[in-house]
């Protein structure tokens, strides 16, 4: 069985994830798959549009496969770094292609799901959509250009809370966090190839999804944004962690107790990625750092062990490597020192 189905309907080039029994988790060949079609669509004047979507009811995709990341690392092979190379580069083709693409982000949307939907032209959600970006919890970081995402500054601090707690998302807030831009009824997504076929543009695309739209049932983080914004500042995760757990919400506080399960490195270095990331202007600058930091940090014990509590023995019961107030700013500049390595030439 194909881990991603390619086909042409008409004027409509579709990607199926085929991974179900995954939820369709990405693995290199299926990024290599998704670019070469990609690349040849661009060219392909026959073609005016493009789908994504996954096979299954459960998901869309739950990201990079993080396994298989964690065995190229134990065996000593590159095949983990050629994993985010080619993904963030996939990341960046699907952010600048100049024919439409219509993401559908139905059920489960993890860290790469989010990649391949986020920086699509037509990003859709249902009411059975889930997002997140759980990287803090396995000792990584929130990469996919996730760090220029959730840094805009329309966006407030929701971006950080996003990052650092993990919380998961259904569609009204992943339309608050600018993650997606219309929601659908799941029963009508069968419907959707075909009616895309006969859509002459983009502007015809996103009228026929507003035409389509319903209402997204309540989501949490438009309510949040006040608490949010009044914790989430600044550059200290302790002074966050503080201001949090001091905060009558009772959300504030599980936010807060959500964080401190995270390993401290990726929760330090996130929040410097962040931070930094709302001084540059493009994707790809931000591609690079994660690039760079992804390449180091996956070498290291936090990550072995995330990966270990989360998809090896799932107990759930990470035992981090160092404390929150040892991961000094020095020692993390000892940990993630720059590099020639490049993303983008």
């Amino acid at each position: 069985m194909t881990d991603v189905l390619i086909s042409t309907e008409g004027a409509l080039g579709r990607i199926t994830l085929n991974r179900p029994q995954a939820l369709n988790a990405l693995t290199l060949a299926m990024v290599r798959a998704i670019g070469d079609a990609l690349a040849i669509w661009h060219t392909d004047a026959s073609i005016q549009q493009i789908l994504i979507d996954g096979a299954g009811e459960r998901g869309f995709c739950a990201g990079g496969d993080i396994r298989a990341v964690y065995q190229s690392v134990r065996a000593g092979t590159t095949d983990g770094v050629d994993f985010f190379r080619a993904e963030y580069r996939l990341n960046a083709q699907i952010a600048e292609y100049t024919k439409p693409i219509v993401a559908l982000m139905d059920g489960i949307v993890m860290g790469g799901g989010i990649g391949l939907s986020a920086h699509a032209s037509h990003r859709v959600v249902t009411e059975r959509s889930i997002l997140a970006m759980p990287e803090t919890g396995i000792g990584f970081i929130p990469d996919i250009g996730a760090t220029y995402l959730l840094s805009r500054p329309e966006l407030g601090e929701l971006g950080t809370h996003i990052a650092l707690a993990a919380p998961r998302l259904n569609a009204d807030d992943a339309l608050a966090a600018s993650l997606a831009d219309y929601v659908l009824a799941s029963e009508s997504l069968a419907d959707l190839p075909g009616i895309l076929r006969h859509c002459a543009s983009a502007a015809d695309i996103s009228q026929m999804l507003i035409a389509l739209a319903t209402s997204p049932p309540d989501g949490t983080l438009r309510n949040a944004r006040e608490w949010i914004d009044a914790c989430y500042g600044g550059n200290d995760i302790e002074t966050i962690l503080a201001r949090l757990e001091e905060h009558p919400e009772p959300a504030a506080q599980q936010a807060a107790h959500e964080i401190r399960a995270k390993s401290p490195i990726s929760l330090k270095q996130t929040l410097h990625m962040l931070r930094h990331a709302r001084s540059l202007s493009n994707l790809r600058d931000c591609l690079e750092i994660e690039f760079r930091t992804a390449a180091q940090i996956i070498k290291m014990p936090d990550f072995a062990e995330g990966v270990r509590a989360a998809v090896i023995d799932k107990d759930r019961k990470p035992k981090w490597s160092t404390a929150l107030e040892d991961v000094t700013r020095e020692k993390l500049d000892e940990m993630f020192p720059e590099t020639q390595e490049k993303l983008f030439e």
